[in-house]
C-alpha cells in the first residue's frame, strides 16, 4: 500500500472495514481516469450530504431520511421509483391516522429527491430515481398566519416581563427567525446612537444587518446585564448562564397571544410574517423586506405582495 493512497484515506475519513475498498478505488482511479469513490455505503453519503448544513436542517432531513430507509428497506442503491411514489402515499398519513400536513410531506419528499439527486451527482448511484418524481406543491397558507398590527401591538403591551417583552419585541422588529433570534449574543449588537445595529447570522450560511427602533433598543439595553461578556447571550436563560432555547421561545411568544386574546396557535415565525405585511402596507419595498428577513431570492418575498390586504384589481371595478 502507497503511503500516499493511505494518507488519501485517512483524510477522507472511512471506517477501517472500507479502508481497503476505498484504496483500490483509488488506485483504480488513478489507472483509468474514472472518478474515485466519494462513500462506500449509506452512512457515508448521508453524512457527506449533510455537511454543512444548519443543525435544525440537518435534524429535520435526518429524520425524513431516516423514515425513508425505513419504508423502502433496502440500501439507496437499490430504492427503485415505486418505493419513491410508494413512500409519498405512505406519508399522505401520520401514525394516528390523521392527515399530515402538506408542507411537511413537501419537506420529506424535497429531502428524499435532493439526496437521490446528490448521490447520483457523486457516482453513489447509477441513476436518480428521484428526477422522474415530481415535487407536490403546496398551498400558500401565510395570509392565515399573519396578525393584524392591532393584534401584535396587543402582544407586545401586555408582556410585563422585561426579557420577555424585549424577545417580542426582537421579533417583530427584526423579522428573524427563530435560531437567529435567540443565538444573539452582545457581541451582535453595536449601538449607533438611540438606536443599535445588530449582526445577523443566518439561513445559509448568510449575514445580514438589521437597525432596531429605538423602542426595540430601549428594551434591550433593559435587560443587558452589568457584568457582561461579548459572548453573553441576549435573551439569557433564568440562570444567565446560556441562551433560551427555541422551544422556550416558542411558550412565551404563545403566551403572550394567549395572553392578547388570540385563539390561533401563534409562533415566533408569525410576528416575522407579521414584520413583512405589516412592513409592505406602510410602503416598504419588496426589496428592502428581502433584504431584512434574509430571503434568498425576491420571489420568496412577492407573496406577500399578493397577500396585502386591499391589493386587488377588484378596485379598478365598477361595482
Amino acid at each position: 500500500m502507497s503511503t500516499e493512497l493511505t494518507t488519501t484515506v485517512s483524510v477522507v475519513g472511512a471506517p477501517a472495514q472500507a479502508r481497503e475498498v476505498l484504496i483500490d478505488s483509488l488506485r483504480d482511479f488513478r489507472q483509468s481516469g474514472a472518478a474515485p469513490v466519494q462513500a462506500t455505503n449509506d452512512g457515508q453519503l448521508m453524512a457527506l450530504w449533510l455537511h454543512g448544513r444548519s443543525k435544525d436542517t440537518q435534524r429535520a432531513y435526518g429524520a425524513d431520511i431516516k423514515a425513508f430507509m425505513e419504508y423502502a428497506g433496502v440500501e439507496l442503491r437499490l430504492v427503485t421509483l415505486g418505493d419513491v411514489h410508494g413512500f409519498a402515499d405512505f406519508i399522505k398519513t401520520l401514525p394516528n391516522g390523521e392527515a399530515r400536513a402538506d408542507k411537511s410531506q413537501a419537506r420529506m419528499i424535497a429531502a428524499v429527491r435532493s439526496l437521490l439527486s446528490f448521490a447520483s451527482k457523486i457516482g453513489y448511484i447509477g441513476f436518480n430515481v428521484g428526477a422522474a418524481m415530481r415535487q407536490p406543491k403546496v398551498k400558500t397558507t401565510i395570509a392565515e398566519r399573519i396578525l393584524s398590527e392591532g393584534d401584535t401591538i396587543r402582544m407586545l403591551a401586555l408582556e410585563t416581563n422585561p426579557r420577555n417583552r424585549a424577545l417580542l419585541y426582537a421579533f417583530y422588529d427584526l423579522g428573524a427567525r427563530v435560531s437567529e433570534v435567540v443565538g444573539l449574543k452582545w457581541k451582535d449588537v453595536r449601538t449607533d446612537g438611540e438606536t443599535a445595529i445588530v449582526t445577523i447570522y443566518g439561513k445559509g450560511s448568510k449575514t445580514r444587518f438589521n437597525r432596531l427602533s429605538a423602542t426595540t433598543w430601549q428594551h434591550l439595553q433593559a435587560i443587558k446585564p452589568a457584568a457582561c461578556t461579548p459572548d453573553t447571550p441576549v435573551f439569557a436563560s433564568r440562570k444567565g448562564d446560556a441562551a433560551i432555547t427555541q422551544r422556550q421561545a416558542g411558550r412565551i411568544v404563545l403566551a403572550a397571544a394567549e395572553r392578547a386574546g388570540i385563539s390561533q396557535a401563534v409562533s415566533s415565525h408569525w410576528l416575522r410574517h407579521a414584520h413583512a405585511s405589516h412592513a409592505l402596507a406602510h410602503g416598504a419595498g419588496i426589496v428592502e423586506i428581502a433584504e431584512q428577513l434574509g430571503h434568498s431570492s425576491v420571489a420568496v418575498t412577492q407573496v406577500y405582495a399578493h397577500i396585502a390586504p386591499g391589493q386587488s384589481t377588484s378596485r379598478y371595478l365598477s361595482i
